[in-house]
């Protein structure tokens, strides 16, 4: 590779100005001596044209060898930063010792400069370097960038990983008040207090192997999950999860976080890749916020028995009405999650307001309370209502009780007791307070129409009259003219 003289010149800069105690001494001798030989007047004066420079090269205070030329090193410096700096793009770099040169002169005939052992040495002992800024925690380095200013880049970015760059100008500026000074809070404001990391980090200026130096991405992924290559596990016939965890240090729930979306029974496919990895974080990002809150506070409830109001009915007589007190928190939070919360301080702003209620406690045994008890002695539903068979099933079948006795679900006046088609015989009730029930396919009926009915008391027997196909009780429930599915209603 081709070396101008401007870029021998650039090098050379870089390998000289710096001689070591024990280097100066060796030239002090060197001098001495020559100025004992040429002062004798001996022959070596006449004899000056017999007379060439070597140079005797150092790095730090190693002697490397001994060269006749200065440019065979500087030549070599050249050419190791330049093929360096086809790996280590925009990385300013030098070498990783001081190339220093002690001059003398020796006459011709002697041995000549070793430039070849030299040249091997070189290539032994030096290297390359690159100024850069080293992130430590507590001192210790974790890891290395091109400057200072993209350092200070990747803690920024760090941080506004769990808060917005404007919560973190607001941390910054309150550093400059006294929080005693501050405004109160509005209505569902929060504020950033302080913003810290939860170890010492510190940026300082080192020089290292330039393979060192991460991108800003790399140093931001070591910083927050500790390591840069999660490991995985290839799924092996008859593993399960549990076992896989085992046999790397984990505890199933560990295993089960590293890979969302897994369950402790889902099945492993062979040849799936699963996560085996704990994350831990070098360093994480405390954030202290106060928050005020306008909280609902909710009204109490009390009811009034009325013995001169049927029972089943009720009224309002004061209508609830919910209060609100602000509240302030101190809130702090590490990575993004809540780890403390403390309630500061409490106001009332509105008092709750109490809902009073008056119910009916008087019995009427032609009136209803709008309870319902099961209608038949024990037995289970064999038929739900909705649609069947293509048409709306209205009830519910109720099938296999104890026995075949069929009572009222509520008090109430009968209106209809007869045959009436599909329902065969029919039995339907009033009971005075907005509801009906009807009951369907008795063998028998044990009441008219007309009479008033109390809850549980007898009214007919369970059969299969009309379109039955076995022997059960179809029950229906309406109110006000609608529909309402009996499960609703039925105690």
């Amino acid at each position: 590779m081709e070396i101008t003289k401007k870029k021998l010149s650039q090098i050379a800069g870089k390998t000289s100005g710096y001689i070591s105690p024990a280097i100066k001494k060796a030239v002090v001798s060197a001098v001495a001596f020559s100025a004992l030989a040429f002062g004798a007047g001996n022959s070596v004066s006449a004899a000056g044209s017999d007379l060439t420079t070597v140079y005797y090269v150092y790095a730090n205070d190693t002697f490397i060898g001994t060269v006749s030329d200065k440019n065979v090193i500087e030549k070599l410096v050249a050419d190791k930063i330049i093929e360096a700096e086809k790996h280590f793009e925009g990385i300013e770099l030098t070498l990783n010792k001081e190339i220093t040169y002690i001059p003398e002169q020796v006459f011709k005939s002697s041995s000549p400069a070793e430039n070849g052992e030299a040249v091997g040495h070189f290539q032994d002992e030096i290297g390359v370097q690159a100024e850069a800024a080293a992130v430590s925690i507590d001192g210790n380095p974790v890891a290395y960038v091109q400057s200072a200013e993209a350092a200070e880049d990747v803690l920024k970015s760090l941080k506004l990983q769990y808060i917005s760059e404007d919560e973190l100008k607001e941390a910054e500026n309150l550093k400059q008040v006294s929080k005693d000074s501050l405004p109160p809070l509005e209505k569902n404001e929060t504020r950033i207090l302080d913003v810290k990391f939860s170890k010492e980090v510190s940026v300082s200026a080192e020089k290292v192997d330039p393979a060192k130096i991460l991108t800003k991405d790399d140093t931001l992924k070591l910083l927050k999950n500790g390591t840069l290559e999660e490991q995985k596990y290839t799924v092996k016939e008859g593993d399960v999860l549990g076992g896989i965890a085992n046999s790397h240090g984990l505890t199933l729930k560990e295993m089960l976080s590293l890979n969302p979306g897994t369950k402790e029974d889902t099945v492993l496919k062979i040849g799936e890749q699963v996560k085996v990895t704990v994350l831990k974080p070098l360093i994480e990002l405390t954030v202290e916020k106060e928050t005020y809150r306008v909280e609902t506070v909710p009204y109490k409830r009390e009811v009034e028995n009325d013995s001169s109001m049927p029972k089943g009915d009720s009224k309002v007589k004061q209508e609830g009405k919910e209060g609100s007190n602000g509240v302030s928190y101190a809130i702090t939070e590490v990575n993004g999650q809540t780890v403390k919360r403390e309630t500061v301080k409490t106001e009332v702003l509105e008092e709750p307001v109490t809902e009073i209620t008056v119910k009916g406690t008087k019995v009427i045994p032609s009136r209803g309370d709008g309870t319902f008890a099961w209608p038949a002695s024990g037995g289970y539903i064999s038929s739900q209502q909705g649609y069947r068979w293509g048409k709306l099933h209205k009830g519910i079948d109720i099938a296999r009780p104890s026995n075949y006795n069929i009572s009222a679900a509520d008090n109430g006046v009968v209106v209809y007791a007869g045959y009436d088609g599909g329902y065969g015989n029919k039995i339907i009730i009033d009971h005075q307070n907005g509801y009906k029930t009807i009951y369907a396919h008795l063998a028998s009926m044990s009441v008219g129409s007309g009479q008033t009915v109390a809850r549980g008391s007898k009214i007919g027997v369970m059969g299969a009259t009309g379109d039955s196909t076995g022997i059960h009780l179809h029950f229906e429930v309406f109110k006000n003219g609608k529909l309402v599915n009996p499960v609703t209603v039925l105690r």
